[in-house]
């Protein structure tokens, strides 16, 4: 893999598509010049960024689309800690969706993807918001994220940087980080004793040339013009930026603009050259004024140094061959002509630099630039000629010991007869993959397809599918046209994923043991879904803490077929006396020799196809002494974000989903208590128009609970019983230490008394953060119940407010529940209990 490995990082997405790609063939007018427009520049671009959807995606269009550009993204962490707009997944889950979700939007642009976070789990996470970049390098790790980025540097040596965000105290402290290591990085990435184990590895310093930072209308050194028009793409620079940002669905990311620079400042990005190798200038009128832009450009450079005619020479033969290949658009015979005419100068071009006697950093630097159009022109190659390569395996979801047949093809759509076909699979250390008939051909002429298959066997040891690993299959495709050879290196359209045996998931996967009631037991389903190829069977078993007991010891299931799923029902009893703490129940599914303790999570949506997340198979218990009203009825309106509702169901509470004719035409007072989902108003469309009904409620006896919302969820003041207005901007109203000092205002209120006596103990063990979006001003009849604030900084008494309206109860609060209860954070569920228990 290590050859494939290396051609991503010349490449990038050109030849390597990143994920699941469309079932549509992606070819016509529009790809052919998408492909050819990089032959007419050498220069190239990085943005930085800290999580997905940071990435400047008009500019980046403009750049790659508009001029042909190799711009890279670089984003540090796979926004972990973010929110869910389309599902209930939050954590690594998440971060998998969204990573998804940027390897899409990045096709979208035509860029080049990079990722500090390199695993599951890595240091470089998004761990909620932040307010300092100091805060983020300590917990990412200075020396982990800033070896990882000038490795990014030096791997693909850009002209220009720019980073997302300002060092500013109104910006997350993670975007503040990537600037302040892209700002340090100017200069350390071109100094060899800053992280010399890369020299060991061959890596050379680079010194990028020019380093901007975001700007304004009214100081700026450069204008992106983003609103402008590409007749071949039918859409401004503007609109492509914003075709990738849909992509971000997780996120709502993405709008509709109209054509035209109607608004300048709008349709116009702004940049500040901040530190230069080349004379500064106050205005500029591109990002590449003053460097190497064109392979004349380099040309010229080499004749400075009076030292190489010959190499010169190739280069002013490219610059020609790159126009050569333009005039001859649209027409697809005439630019693969011209396209295979570079690409034997470009071999040319590489054999003189490596004989020349040039300084060694002038060589290094062609040489790479050189490697670049060489992968960029296999690129346009295949899209001159109409190649379409695919690699199909019979399944994509195998186990270890799996034997599997991949299908490597090759069609020829275009015009050009092809010669020399050769197709090829690699595989990882330890598969073997022997073809199971030919594999080369000696021509593939019009609407004619080749094929070679491989027989492919999976070793008993072989590691399990990692979601951000590089493609366990990739195909290889060679042919020539005009005496000159393409290589192309393909994926599986889907992920091909070795997957634990037999996949469990266990229902619950985390709850609470009251202990109170340790004699209750905990039902367990286990559903098994057999990944073994063909029918098999397996006992199935459940590992529980020491003087715990588990019924049945075990059970049998037999699968007929492979994907086949089947569940077991299993009853857990704590001890006698069960401590308060953590405990854990692991499930076990065994075949012979064979054995499973984990499950195979399927992410999938139609934007980023299907992916998976290996993780143990079990069931975490949090052990305290909660009090639950008996019969306790509540109604949850879920906004989609948080499952809140499937904890308290857990608890004993009588919960009821209420959808739209619930709650526009029921009977809201069958319900002790209604509590609205985080940022329900913005997406239950119902509520508005029903607000009235849910405030008579309250009037007539009801406890409406109200979690946080921002301003732009439709949230007004007047939706209130008395008014609340959240804080702005949102970056000064939370509160993102979890261990931050609580104060308990009002410690005889009902909500800190009953069912359960709320201690400051209660505020232990948080996670991420206290609060976010709190109110800035509010209505004298709520009681404030807590103040809290960051360490430094003023505190808020607005995060936990409650008051009487009518014969009920309102309360507004804008504490992260839905991050604390599913990490069943005792204190946190003995007060949303509280909260829900609450009557006049």
């Amino acid at each position: 893999m290590l050859s494939v490995i290396t051609s991503i990082a010349v490449a990038g997405s050109l030849l390597f598509p990143l994920g699941a790609q469309p079932a549509q063939a992606d070819r016509g007018i529009v790809d052919l010049w998408k492909s050819i427009k990089p032959l007419t520049t050498i220069a190239s671009a990085m943005n930085t960024g800290a999580h997905p959807d940071d990435e400047h995606s008009a500019t980046l269009a403009y750049l790659s689309l508009g001029k042909g550009v190799n711009a890279f993204s670089v984003i540090a962490n796979r926004g972990e800690g973010g929110q869910n707009e389309i599902g209930s997944e939050l954590g690594n889950a998440l971060g998998i969706i969204r990573t998804r979700e940027l390897q899409e939007a990045s096709k979208v642009t035509n860029i080049t993807l990079g990722m500090l976070s390199e695993d599951i789990n890595d240091p470089i996470f998004d761990f909620g918001f932040s307010k300092s970049p100091d805060e983020t390098l300590a917990k990412w790790g200075d020396s982990v994220v800033y070896e990882r980025f000038i490795r990014k540097i030096r791997e693909d040596r850009p002209d220009i940087v720019y980073p997302s965000f300002l060092n500013e105290n109104s910006t997350h402290g993670h975007h503040r980080a990537i600037n302040v290591i892209t700002v340090r990085a100017f200069k350390d990435a071109a100094d060899p004793n800053v992280f010399p184990e890369h020299l060991q590895k061959g890596l050379q310093p680079w010194q990028v040339k020019k380093l901007y930072v975001p700007a304004s209308s009214k100081d700026y050194s450069v204008v992106v013009p983003i609103g402008d028009y590409n007749e071949i793409y039918g859409a401004s620079y503007l609109q492509l930026g914003e075709e990738s940002r849909f992509m971000h669905k997780s996120q709502g990311m993405g709008r509709n603009y109209d054509e035209g620079p109607a608004k300048p400042d709008l349709f116009s990005n702004y940049y500040k050259l901040q530190s230069s190798t080349t004379a500064l200038k106050d205005k500029e009128t591109d990002f590449f004024d003053g460097i190497a832009y064109t392979f004349e450009d380099l040309a010229k450079e080499i004749d400075t140094k009076g030292k190489d005619n010959k190499v010169t020479k190739d280069l002013r033969v490219l610059q020609s061959d790159s126009e050569k290949v333009i005039a001859a658009y649209p027409s697809f015979a005439g630019v693969a002509k011209e396209v295979h005419a570079m690409k034997a100068d470009v071999q040319n071009a590489l054999a003189d630099v490596n004989a020349s006697n040039l300084d060694n950093a002038t060589k290094v630097d062609l040489l790479y630039r050189l490697r670049v159009k060489e992968e960029q022109l296999n690129k346009a190659s295949m899209e001159a000629a109409s190649v379409v390569a695919k690699v199909k395996p019979a399944a994509g979801e195998l186990v270890a010991g799996q034997s599997v047949q991949v299908v490597v093809t090759a069609f020829n759509g275009g015009t050009l007869e092809l010669k020399n076909i050769k197709l090829g699979l690699n595989v990882p250390e330890g598969w073997t993959a022997k073809p199971a008939g030919a594999v080369s051909f000696d021509k593939l002429g019009t609407n004619q397809t080749v094929s070679a298959a491989y027989d492919v066997s999976v070793p008993a040891n072989a590691a399990e599918f990692k979601p951000y690993a590089a493609p366990v299959l990739t195909g290889n495709v060679e042919y020539q046209a005009f005496d000159t050879t393409t290589r192309l290196k393909v994926t599986p359209q889907n992920a091909v994923a070795v997957l634990p045996p037999y996949s469990m998931s266990l229902s619950p996967s985390a709850t609470v043991l009251n202990t109170l009631k340790t004699g209750e037991p905990i039902p367990v389903k286990v559903t098994v879904r057999n990944y073994t190829p063909g029918a098999s069977k397996a006992t199935v078993s459940l590992n529980v803490p020491e003087g715990w007991t588990v019924e049945p010891a075990a059970e049998e299931l037999s699968f007929a077929a492979k994907g086949e799923t089947k569940s077991v029902a299993f009853s857990v009893k704590g001890s006698s006396k069960v401590e308060p703490g953590k405990y854990t129940v692991k499930a076990i599914a065994s075949n012979g020799g064979i054995q499973s303790t984990e499950g195979a999570q399927t992410i999938e949506y139609p934007h980023i196809g299907k992916t998976y997340m290996i993780q143990p198979a079990e069931l975490k218990i949090q052990a305290f002494e909660l009090e639950v009203p008996e019969q306790l009825k509540v109604g949850y309106v879920s906004s989609g974000f948080d499952n809140i509702d499937q904890y308290l169901s857990q608890l004993g509470v009588q919960v009821t989903k209420l959808d739209a004719k619930d709650i526009q035409y029921g009977d809201l007072s069958q319900y002790d208590t209604i509590v609205l989902g985080i940022r329900a108003y913005a997406f239950r469309p119902e509520l508005i128009p029903s607000n009235q009904r849910l405030l008579s409620y309250v009037e007539n006896g009801g406890n409406l609970v109200v979690q946080y919302h921002k301003p732009e969820d439709k949230w007004t003041p007047e939706l209130a019983p008395y008014p609340i207005k959240i804080g702005a901007p949102l970056i000064e109203w939370r509160v993102t230490d979890e261990s931050s000092k609580v104060t308990m205002l009002a410690p005889e209120h009902p909500m800190f008394n009953y069912p359960n006596k709320i201690t400051d103990a209660d505020w232990d063990q948080w996670i991420q953060d206290r609060s976010a979006y709190n109110p800035s001003e509010w209505g004298k009849e709520y009681t404030e119940l807590i103040s809290n604030g960051d360490p430094g900084e003023k505190e808020f008494t607005g995060t936990f407010l409650s008051a009487p309206y009518g014969k009920g109860i309102y309360t507004y609060s804008s504490l992260v529940w839905y991050r604390e209860i599913p990490s069943l954070v005792p204190g946190s569920i003995r007060m949303f209990v509280n909260m829900i228990s609450q009557k006049q």
